[in-house]
């Protein structure tokens, strides 16, 4: 006799719902103004200027909403799920969308996104013209509230100061340093990163590249020389250039010179708007 004749029936499993605990009341009646997920790291394009193509770069994202005093928790897969059904391509002009589809899936008042990436050019030596990549830290920091879109562009941009007072009190030269420059703008019209960078880079001493021959050393060793510039004038000539163009209605200068003599930094800011 075969013994697996006798072998039982196993019914099939009887499955009970999971439990929703995010969806469950809770009594502290605190509301939350962002919860979400940050620290995602997702491949994105970003729109050209020059070329109207479409940039590959891998973005570090933050998707939020706001959380009512009733409710325990939000569901942090939905965001994920909806950062996912827009695919690889995230421009300005779809970033709206993205928030209102947040809200919708989440049942919240209030969405945000914040999405950092290095956007790169390729910069030509100022004599030898040779081409190098030089990579910039942009920034995308945008909220729906309610039915209100707010939009900031952060770009940070390296530059060459030569400091003015050693310069005038040296007899065989002046110190130089490296300065980080981070403006913030939000403007009624589309302000392209290229614009942005192009801006930041003439208010130093020098721009900064990637390759450089001797002879583009020299040239860029000299000019700084003959254009020196404190911390405090470099947000003042991004802040005049920014005053200058009436579609940026708010923004934030900050520089921060690498000083080279000194064991500490340099620092200056100005906001207006």
């Amino acid at each position: 006799m075969n013994p697996l004749s006798f072998a039982p029936v196993l019914s099939a499993p009887v499955t009970k719902p999971l439990s929703d605990k995010q969806s469950e009341p809770d009594h502290r009646q605190l509301r939350i103004d962002k919860v979400g997920v940050r620290g995602l790291r997702f491949p994105v394009q970003v729109r050209d200027k020059s070329s109207d193509t479409l940039q590959s770069t891998v973005a570090t994202l933050g998707l939020f909403v706001d959380l009512p005093q009733e409710f325990k928790g939000t569901h942090m897969s939905r965001f994920v799920e909806v950062l996912n059904t827009h695919g690889s391509v995230i421009h300005v002009e779809s970033i709206p969308d993205m928030l209102r589809e947040m809200q919708i899936r989440l049942h919240a008042q209030n969405a945000h996104l914040e999405l950092e990436f290095p956007f790169f050019l390729v910069k030509r030596a100022p004599v030898s013209g040779k081409p190098g990549v030089v990579d910039y830290t942009v920034r995308f920091e945008a909220g729906m509230i309610g039915q209100e879109y707010d939009f900031v562009l952060t770009v940070k941009c390296n530059v060459t100061t030569l400091c003015p007072c050693s310069k005038s009190i040296s007899k065989y030269g002046a110190h130089n340093q490296r300065g980080e420059v981070t403006v913030q703008v939000r403007t009624e019209e589309v302000f392209w990163i290229e614009d942005l960078i192009a801006l930041i880079e003439t208010c130093g001493s020098s721009e900064m590249y990637s390759l450089l021959k001797r002879e583009d050393e020299k040239a860029v060793t000299e000019r700084a020389y003959e254009n020196p510039v404190f911390v405090e004038d470099l947000v003042r000539n991004v802040a005049l250039k920014l005053n200058l163009r009436r579609d940026v209605s708010w923004y934030k200068v900050e520089a921060e010179n690498y000083e080279s003599i000194h064991n500490h930094n340099a620092y200056a800011c100005i906001e207006k708007g």
